[in-house]
């Protein structure tokens, strides 16, 4: 029953090349940009990616210039699934593979990046390799990810490793072009606080909280779990956040049966996913 369970969610996640990429990412020999040990494998190799995954979408989403390059440009809702999986392989080349194959991802992502110019409905232009933009992308995605593995990971970091956790990622980020990431888990907080004035939820931004939230593309018998999974990435933004995007706040419930309901989803993926003995 777990191989099973975890295959099927492997396979969601991983797309039907998932088996040949995660062979080629941990079985190619050669240097890494990151070490065994290192806080940044730690994190995204931990189930509560799934949960801070979902929030990172939704804080993002709050940038217009983000959302409307999202909006006309990614097929979130046409091809969810192919969406994902195409975001967890470059995650997992960039932390676990060798030097040569994370450059060569990047190096794709880079070349899409360049491609992707447009207006947003307020007239403002935008283009999806913008060094400011990419910068509030990783610095979302590294918020919402080691809050998430904080809360929900199986062996959450101290305060010494939270902070190489932001200068680690802010690798990748640098590397896509990102102007200033932050380097430790104080800068990654400013940073947040700095945005804030460019970030407001527009009608492209709540739908898509909308269709993450309340329909996703799954079939009835897992969107249970996934609820919890999302009311938990909900449970990780910043207040301002939630109320941008007209998402409720039931304090009592969150932080008793939606947080328990949190560690008993993440505890179920991490047993269905781990590897054979």
């Amino acid at each position: 029953m777990r191989m099973r369970f975890g295959s099927a969610l492997f396979s969601r996640v991983a797309g039907p090349d998932g088996p040949v990429n995660r062979a080629r990412i941990h079985d190619t020999p050669g240097p890494r940009w990151f070490a065994a040990d290192s806080p940044v494998r730690r994190v995204h190799g931990d189930a509560s990616m799934f949960i801070g995954g979902i929030a990172a979408l939704l804080l993002q989403s709050l940038h217009p210039l983000a959302m409307a390059a999202v909006d006309a440009h990614s097929g979130y809702k046409g091809d969810p699934w192919g969406r994902l999986q195409r975001t967890s392989t470059f995650l997992a080349v960039t932390t676990f593979g060798t030097e040569e194959h994370a450059t060569d991802a990047v190096d794709r992502v880079r070349a899409v990046h360049a491609r992707i110019r447009g207006t947003a409905p307020d007239g403002r232009s935008y283009r999806a390799d913008d060094p400011h933009l990419l910068t509030w992308v990783h610095t979302a995605e590294a918020y919402c990810f080691l809050g998430a593995h904080q809360r929900f990971g199986a062996y959450p970091l101290d305060e010494a490793a939270c902070s190489r956790y932001v200068a680690e990622s802010a690798r990748v980020a640098r590397s896509l072009g990102a102007d200033d990431p932050p380097l430790d888990l104080l800068a990654l907080r400013s940073a947040l606080v700095a945005y804030r004035p460019e970030l407001r939820a527009t009608p492209a931004a709540r739908e898509a909280a909308r269709f993450l939230l309340l329909t996703p593309p799954l079939p009835w018998a897992a969107r249970p779990a996934y609820g919890v999974l999302a009311a938990n990435a909900v449970g990780l933004l910043p207040g301002w956040a939630r109320r941008a995007l007209h998402l409720p706040y039931v304090p009592v419930v969150e932080e008793t049966v939606v947080r328990m309901g949190g560690h008993g989803m993440t505890r179920a993926i991490r047993w269905a996913m781990r590897p054979p003995a």
